[in-house]
C-alpha cells in the first residue's frame, strides 16, 4: 500500500474506534512515515495545480492523526522539559544542504520541512506541515502556521505572522510564493495567496476579509495578491462613520498593490546581498 492509502485507512478507523489506547505499532510506524516524508519535502500540505494552489486533505489529515492518536509525553530539548504529543524536529541535516538556524528559541515542529540555503533567525517557530522553501529567510520573532506553504527565496520580515490552516482539510492553507519579500510586522491570514515576487510593505495585513485594491488591473479582489506587486496598507471610508457613538468617521483597512518600482525591487536586491 503506498503512504497516501494507509494514511486514508488509519482516517476512517480514527474516525470509528481508533484512539491512542487502541493504537499498534503498525500504526505509529505509519504516523512516523508520514512525518518523515513531510520533513523530506516528499509531500506537502497543498500544491500548486493548473495553476491554482489546492489542499491535499490526506496530508492534512495525516497531520490530524498525529495529534489524535499520540498521547501528550514530556521531551527534552537541550536544558529544557516539554510536554507535547509529538517532539520537536531534528536539524543535524541543515549543514549538509547549507541551512542555519540561530540558538535559544529556534523551534522546528516535527514534520516541518525546511529546504537547502535556508535561515531561520530565533526566536522563531515552524509548525507541523509548514513547507519552508530553499534560501528562504524566516526572521526574528516570525511565525509559520501548521500547514503554511512558504516558496523559495522569500523573504520573512522581523515579526511576520503566517496563520495555519490545518481545519477544515479541503481548505488551502496559507500560501506565499517564491521571491516574496514580506516587510516586517506583516499578518498573512486565512488561506491569502501572496503570488510571486511581490513586495509588501511592513505592517502590511492580508485576509481574505480585506479588499485589494489592484491598481495594475483597475480591479478589486479578494484572497490572493497577484504576482510582481508592490502592495501596502491604507485605510479606507466605512460604512458605519456617521454613527451617532462618535464623530470624525470611521475607517477599514484596504490594501493598495501597484508595480513593483525599480528603486524598491534594487533596495530588496541589496538586502539580499547582505546574505550571501
Amino acid at each position: 500500500m503506498s503512504l497516501e492509502s494507509d494514511v486514508s485507512d488509519l482516517w476512517n478507523r480514527y474516525q470509528n474506534d481508533l484512539s491512542a489506547e487502541t493504537a499498534d505499532e503498525a500504526d505509529y510506524a505509519v504516523l512516523d512515515a508520514f512525518l518523515d516524508a513531510l520533513e523530506t519535502g516528499e509531500i506537502r500540505a497543498a500544491e500548486k495545480r493548473g495553476g491554482e494552489w489546492e489542499a491535499n486533505a490526506w496530508v492534512k489529515e495525516g497531520i490530524l492523526l498525529n495529534f489524535g492518536l499520540r498521547s501528550i509525553q514530556t521531551h527534552t530539548y537541550g536544558d529544557v522539559d516539554y510536554h507535547d504529543v509529538l517532539p520537536l524536529r531534528r536539524t543535524d541535516d541543515f549543514p549538509g544542504r547549507g541551512s542555519r538556524n540561530t540558538p535559544t528559541g529556534t523551534v522546528v515542529r516535527r514534520g516541518a520541512y525546511v529546504g537547502s540555503d535556508a535561515i531561520l533567525m530565533s526566536p522563531s517557530f515552524v509548525n507541523i506541515g509548514a513547507h519552508v522553501g530553499d534560501g528562504t529567510l524566516v526572521d526574528s520573532c516570525d511565525t509559520v502556521g501548521s500547514c503554511a506553504q512558504i516558496g523559495e527565496n522569500v523573504k520573512l520580515g522581523a515579526n511576520t505572522l503566517i496563520g495555519g490552516v490545518l481545519e477544515p482539510v479541503e481548505g488551502a492553507p496559507v500560501i506565499v510564493e517564491d521571491g516574496v519579500s514580506l516587510g516586517a510586522g506583516c499578518r498573512v491570514t486565512s488561506g491569502f495567496v501572496v503570488g510571486e515576487n511581490s513586495i509588501v510593505g511592513e505592517n502590511t495585513l492580508l485576509t481574505p476579509r480585506i479588499p485589494v485594491y489592484d491598481l495594475v488591473d483597475e480591479e478589486i479582489i479578494y484572497g490572493h495578491l497577484p504576482p510582481e506587486r508592490r502592495a501596502f496598507i491604507r485605510y479606507v471610508e466605512s460604512s458605519v462613520g456617521d454613527h451617532d457613538l462618535f464623530e470624525g468617521g470611521a475607517y477599514k483597512p484596504a490594501v493598495v498593490a501597484t508595480h513593483v518600482e525599480e528603486d524598491t525591487l534594487e533596495a530588496t536586491q541589496r538586502e539580499e546581498a547582505l546574505r550571501e
